[in-house]
């Protein structure tokens, strides 16, 4: 079984981090690290994880000096991972037990260097609320267009490509970082029939997509390099059209 390294962000997660690291230990794949690194928690995250550190020595924590954001604490995870395979959860979210098992036998049997799933969605009080379906393969150009893969379903093979870290940018980093591999993958595989994991939803910046616009602007300019004029054509003509057709797609039931 190759080693899996698991990167998990962690920021005032005491709500929920018990329920992420727990999905992380059923999982029936067993060769794994789980590298947490907090962003600065002013209450009693840590002391959780350390909790279960002391019962699995596959958990690790390390500490941010100063709050950085979430892509900088994953950058630090991945810095430390020594797996062969970077997978991703955050800690409020979960996986179900046959994650692991599931997407690396896909990648090893298909030579997939990344790889995703469809997922559950859940709300504050962990009820399914909704289910994402996934595409069975996304393009650059498809991916410029949406980001499609779930960062807790996302999985990259080192073995091919080395260690890919997220960009330094504040919000949708996650997005940068499939749009970096892509451009070396050329594809990004999806596991449509099944739903490996389950995003919780909540009342922060990633829940309002409108308030992501400027976020998703950025991408386009600073992280792609297209001017201002194309990045407002992706954004507005490109993007916005198909989050719509989307919408009415989960609203229609299809």
């Amino acid at each position: 079984m190759e080693l899996v390294s698991i990167i998990m962000p962690s920021y005032n997660s005491s709500k929920y981090i018990s329920q992420s690291i727990e999905s992380v230990i059923a999982q029936n794949y067993t060769n794994w690290e789980l590298l947490i690194t907090d962003d600065c928690s002013s209450d009693n995250t840590r002391e959780i994880v350390k909790s279960y550190i002391e019962k699995d020595n596959r958990i690790k924590l390390f500490c941010l000096e100063q709050n950085s954001g979430a892509g900088l604490a994953r950058n630090n995870s991945i810095k430390e991972a020594k797996g062969r395979f970077i997978a991703f959860l955050d800690s409020d979210d979960r996986w179900k037990s046959n994650k692991l098992s599931v997407q690396i036998k896909f990648m090893l049997d298909n030579n997939y260097d990344l790889t995703y799933s469809s997922y559950d969605v859940c709300n504050q009080f962990g009820n399914i609320v909704s289910k994402v379906t996934c595409l069975e393969r996304l393009t650059y150009k498809m991916l410029l267009r949406d980001d499609g893969i779930g960062c807790l379903t996302a999985i990259y093979d080192t073995k091919n490509i080395g260690k890919i870290y997220m960009p330094k940018i504040r919000k949708r980093q996650d997005w940068g970082l499939w749009l970096e591999i892509i451009k070396k993958t050329k594809y990004a595989y999806g596991i449509r029939n099944k739903y490996l994991a389950i995003y919780r939803l909540n009342n922060g910046l990633s829940s309002n997509k409108f308030k992501l616009l400027k976020f998703n602007f950025a991408v386009y300019n600073k992280l792609e390099g297209f001017n201002k004029l194309t990045s407002f054509f992706l954004l507005f003509l490109y993007f916005l059209p198909y989050y719509f057709y989307k919408k009415i797609k989960q609203k229609i039931g299809l």
